[in-house]
């Protein structure tokens, strides 16, 4: 079977997206699954915090996009057995321009990860924090989108974007995109307004909310500069309890969609 690709998106910065590609990776590829991470930021938060030093990334997710090597060969092991990562590098800040030069602009990330021979069982995708060409092709090379969504004041207002550019993907490019789930971060449940979120969230966007909360925790903000996941950091910290049993949602509900389809 084809690996499943989740782009993990938001046009807001700072709501944790990098941190649940790396987490919710390593979740998985501890729960058995061969899981790769394509940092598609020019950042590259996720490579620096998987251990992939800047002067180390010779060929990044760059080459992926607008090269000619394969994923396979770009792909780098990481100190999570199972769990592998495609690097960024500032490079991909001109991806922009030269993939508007291209008459395939949106199809590009799609091709150099379709393939049925794949050696992984989950492909996560850290978006940019923008809907540039980039996220734009991270959609139509998906069959889902995880939004980590902050919960904080307005932050039900800022899906509306996304959720009209992920209309018009399905309707132009991709037809098989869905929303995999939005997951609630930086929760703090002493706080009476990220109660009120999540209950408005609920409220309007029902079971596609999922049940984990990520809490604010000091040991997801320390794991990175330790070039590692919360869960080999500190393995029964609070943030690495959330992420497995994040895993666990996304499972089952793959597992549910199998059973489903039979």
């Amino acid at each position: 079977m084809k690996a499943r690709i989740i782009s993990i998106a938001n046009q807001k910065g700072g709501v944790g997206k990098t941190t649940t590609a790396i987490n919710l990776g390593a979740a998985l590829a501890m729960r058995g699954k061969r899981v790769l991470i394509v940092d598609l930021d020019p950042q590259g938060n996720a490579s620096t915090g998987l251990g992939v030093e800047r002067d180390r990334r010779v060929q990044s997710v760059y080459d992926l996009l607008l090269g000619d090597v394969s994923a396979a060969k770009l792909a780098r092991e990481t100190a999570v057995d199972g769990l592998f990562i495609i690097p960024s590098t500032m490079d991909l800040s001109s991806a922009d321009g030269e993939l508007m030069a291209s008459s395939r602009r949106v199809m590009h990330l799609r091709n150099a990860l379709h393939h049925r021979d794949t050696p992984y069982d989950y492909v996560l995708i850290d978006c940019p924090p923008s809907l540039n060409l980039l996220t734009i092709n991270a959609f139509v090379a998906s069959s889902g989108i995880l939004v980590p969504l902050q919960a904080e004041f307005f932050a039900l207002e800022g899906l509306s974007q996304l959720l009209l550019t992920v209309r018009e993907v399905r309707s132009t490019a991709n037809a098989d995109l869905r929303l995999e789930g939005i997951v609630l971060t930086m929760f703090d449940r002493r706080n009476n307004l990220c109660l009120q979120v999540e209950d408005e969230a609920r409220e309007t966007l029902g079971d596609l909310v999922f049940e984990t909360k990520i809490p604010r925790n000091v040991r997801l903000s320390e794991a990175p500069s330790h070039a590692m996941p919360v869960l080999n950091y500190d393995p029964s910290s609070r943030g690495a309890v959330a992420y497995r049993s994040l895993a666990s949602e996304v499972l089952a509900r793959h597992e549910q969609e199998l059973v489903a389809n039979v």
